[in-house]
Parts: C-alpha cells; structure tokens; sequence
C-alpha cells in the first residue's frame, strides 16, 4: 500500500511538473505568436512601402518619357525654325541683310538687362540698389 502511496504521489508529483512546463510552453508559445505578429506587421509594412516606391518609380518613368518626348518635339521645331531661317536668308538678300545687321542702340541697351527667372528674382535685383539701364527714350515730348 506504500508503495502504491508512494506511486501516486510520483505520478502527481509528475503530473504537476508536466502542468507546469505545459504552462512554460504556454506562455513561450504566447511570446511567439507576439512575435510573429509584430514580425508579420513589419513584413506588411514593408510591402506597403515596396508597393509605393514601385507605383512612384513608373509614375516617374512615365514622366521622364513624357519630358523626352517633349524635348524630341521641342528640338524637331528648333530645327524646322532654323531651317526655315536658312531657307529665308538663302531666298532673299533684302532678308540676308537685315539679319546681318546691328541692332539698334536702344534695343542693345535692353538685352543687357540681366535675365530674370521670376518676378521676384527682379524685385531682388531692384532692391539691390540697381537700376535698369536707359532705353534712350527721348522725354519731353
């Protein structure tokens, strides 16, 4: 009978150790599914962000496409001007010879007016004390 005592103390004696690394295991297994879920909240992130740059990188290749298609037809017109200056001056002297000639005075005074990106690179400038060069224009009349 002592022995059986003796047994079934030993069995609940293992019993109770076994409930509680059951409950150790338990509790890892609650940290590791909160890692999980942090670790799954961080992959999702990511992706988002992935997700994002990959629909910025095409907005911006289409973009770029579309800014050299603009300079393609931006360079096809500069070259269809310049050929038509060419065939202008090759057709006519009185033409060859105007574009040959000086500007006159006045309209030279006002290319040497410094070039401006923005009203307010002008107010800048004039704020600086300086003052547009005289157009000869005659006053008094």
């Amino acid at each position: 009978m002592r022995i059986l005592i003796l047994l079934l103390l030993a069995a609940c004696a293992l019993a109770g150790l076994q409930t509680w690394r059951i409950g150790g295991l338990h509790d890892e297994a609650d940290q590791a599914q909160l890692i999980i879920g942090t670790l799954s909240t961080g992959i999702e992130s990511r992706d988002n962000a992935i997700n994002r740059l990959n629909d910025e990188a095409v907005t911006r290749e289409r973009q770029e496409q579309s800014l050299r298609t603009q300079l393609v037809r931006a360079s096809q017109q500069a070259r269809d001007r310049e050929y038509d200056i060419q065939r202008l001056l090759n057709e006519n002297q009185e033409m060859r010879d105007w574009y040959a000639a000086r500007l006159p005075d006045g309209i030279g005074r006002m290319h040497s007016r410094p070039a401006f990106a923005s009203a307010a690179d002008y107010l800048r400038w004039l704020s600086g004390g300086n003052e547009l060069p005289d157009t000869g224009k005659l006053t008094g009349h």
